[in-house]
């Protein structure tokens, strides 16, 4: 019978509790107010409602004078509003643009990026274009600093040089001969230079080089960094000589179109010690196909001793060698059977 009298009171008592609640004058901490044609937007109890404004124009002096008084979080959603409820006005492109600004002023840089990029797609005739572009180059700057990614805009990742050459290369093509674009092309480079990836960094600097001839600063230095990307990618291509060819290659152009350059002497250093490399590796080839007994093959390798570097430490070996071979590699080369 307890049971039974406690089942019957516990319903009553709920009744009771949620009629109290009704009873109280409470007030929502941030309302959600529902726009047709804009949908749900966020006003903060004792808000200024005057925000909301019926013509573009009027929106966007609002958003304006919110950014110079940098209160950005107004800002932002004023100019958003007009975007949103007015895309295809003449004060679109310079609210997106606005928008843009208000991340990058609350250190949102990624996210900056996107939306400048967002005015440079659809608002192309925009007059800020050129500012925008630069704007877009020192933030990547940042990130090939080392800055860190965001997740959602809010955890830190880590840094990453492929979402940074993308960066550049987004600069480069919305502005191909903008003021910034070079650099941005050269910047490719280095971010792809930064993760080892020295054959991407190679073609981001011969880009630079062809599209930019007539920039002489610009070609000299692009054409220098080819070679020494190539440099490097010889240093770490074990019985791979190609690279090393290419650096030749790129340094040979570098002083032959820019001879009064400060930096030729070194390179003429950096070729010497190429043309060791190839003979290095030359040598040791032959040395594999001499141990392998195919004679004939190890006299072609030591002769591209000779020819890569005659002043090398391994030149009087490889002549030496091709002496004491030669006989044996004719017989060879004339007991292979002829196809």
């Amino acid at each position: 019978m307890v049971t039974v009298r406690l089942m019957k009171c516990r319903p009553s008592r709920f009744l009771l509790v949620i009629l109290c609640l009704l009873a109280l004058p409470l007030t929502a901490p941030a309302p959600l107010i529902y726009t047709p044609g804009e949908g749900w937007t966020y006003e903060p109890v004792g808000g200024d409602s005057k925000w909301r404004q019926t013509r573009a124009k009027d929106q966007l002096d609002v958003a304006q004078a919110a950014f110079d008084k940098k209160v950005y979080g107004m800002a932002l959603k004023a100019a958003r509003r007009v975007v949103k409820v007015w895309p295809l006005s003449d004060y679109a492109g310079q609210a997106q643009y606005l928008v843009a600004r208000c991340y990058e002023a609350k250190g949102n840089d990624e996210k900056a990026f996107k939306e400048y990029q967002k005015v440079l797609e659809k608002y192309p005739k925009i007059p800020a274009y050129q500012e925008i572009l630069a704007r877009q180059y020192n933030i990547a700057n940042k990130y090939l600093a080392g800055k860190w990614f965001r997740l959602w805009g809010v955890l830190p990742l880590f840094p990453s040089m492929d979402r940074t050459a993308e960066m550049y290369e987004k600069v480069v093509r919305s502005g191909p001969y903008s003021e910034v674009a070079p650099q941005a092309q050269m910047k490719i480079g280095a971010a792809r230079e930064k993760q080892h990836n020295y054959p991407m960094a190679v073609k981001a600097y011969e880009t630079a080089a062809d599209r930019y001839n007539d920039q002489p600063k610009i070609a000299a230095d692009a054409l220098y960094k080819a070679g020494m990307a190539y440099n490097k990618q010889a240093q770490t291509a074990e019985y791979d000589q190609s690279a090393a060819g290419q650096a030749i290659a790129s340094f040979t152009d570098f002083m032959t179109l820019y001879p009064n350059d400060s930096r030729v002497d070194g390179v003429r250093k950096i070729i010497s010690s190429l043309r060791t490399e190839q003979a290095r590796g030359s040598y040791n080839i032959a040395k594999f196909y001499e141990k392998k007994k195919k004679w004939r093959g190890a006299v072609v390798y030591y002769n591209e001793v000779l020819l890569q570097d005659p002043n090398s430490a391994f030149a009087p070996i490889a002549k030496r060698r091709i002496e004491a071979l030669k006989d044996k590699a004719q017989a060879q080369m004339a007991a292979t059977p002829k196809k």
